[in-house]
């Protein structure tokens, strides 16, 4: 199996030591490269091979956004992860437009990195924890029909998919959750099949009944 390679950049070395002890106990993990600012970023992740540019946003020369603005315009020699101390939804919703594959907090990147390393290398988006229920509660705020808490489901449906059964109930489109999770179209849809397969649902109608009959939105 080859290795991943793994190329870092932040304009913080003690962070990017961190990160690289951590990753380095993967057998499967390969660091080829580090980057203090973001400069050169996209000629050193084209030469060494990169296949996961893990990404700050704040970095002097050029930052993380103006990466992927560059990376946009080339072509995207390796998938990215943004790694940031910011949470603000407009920021995070920026970098995944412009074609970032995951979001994570620095205050959460040791539970979270491998996860999203493995997730992005299979073609899903990842948001650490925190991002993804900012995100929710965003896209649902105010709506009257969700209840105060949406409530964790026993057996094998994922925080994501409760999220998704939770939209769907309140009429998103696949557009809508789309737009307002920061995922791809075709990722909603894998969700959706997911979901109605593990709930046994036919329809719409069914994943609404199911909602209901577990507390996750009003009726």
């Amino acid at each position: 199996m080859q290795p991943i390679n793994i190329h870092l950049a932040d304009d913080h070395q003690i962070l990017i030591d961190g990160i690289k002890t951590l990753l380095n106990t993967i057998p499967e993990f390969s660091i080829v490269g580090t980057s203090l600012n973001g400069a050169h970023i996209y000629e050193e992740v084209t030469q060494n091979k990169t296949d996961i540019l893990v990404l700050d946003i704040s970095m002097p020369e050029k930052d993380g956004i103006q990466v992927l603005k560059e990376f946009g315009e080339k072509g995207f020699p390796c998938k990215v992860i943004i790694l940031s101390s910011y949470d603000d939804i407009k920021i995070i919703k920026e970098v995944m437009k412009l074609g970032a594959s995951a979001y994570l907090t620095k205050h959460c990147a040791c539970d979270s990195i491998i996860e999203a390393i493995t997730s992005v290398m299979t073609g899903q988006e990842y948001f650490c924890k925190s991002v993804q229920t900012k995100i929710f509660e965003t896209a649902t705020k105010n709506n009257p029909k969700l209840k105060p808490v949406p409530l964790a489901i026993a057996g094998t449906l994922t925080d994501r998919e409760i999220e998704i059964i939770i939209l769907i109930s309140l009429e998103y489109s696949g557009k809508e959750i789309s737009e307002h999770l920061c995922i791809s179209t075709n990722t909603v849809e894998t969700h959706r099949k997911n979901i109605m397969k593990k709930i046994k649902a036919k329809n719409t109608i069914s994943i609404v009944k199911y909602a209901l009959k577990h507390n996750l939105i009003r009726a």
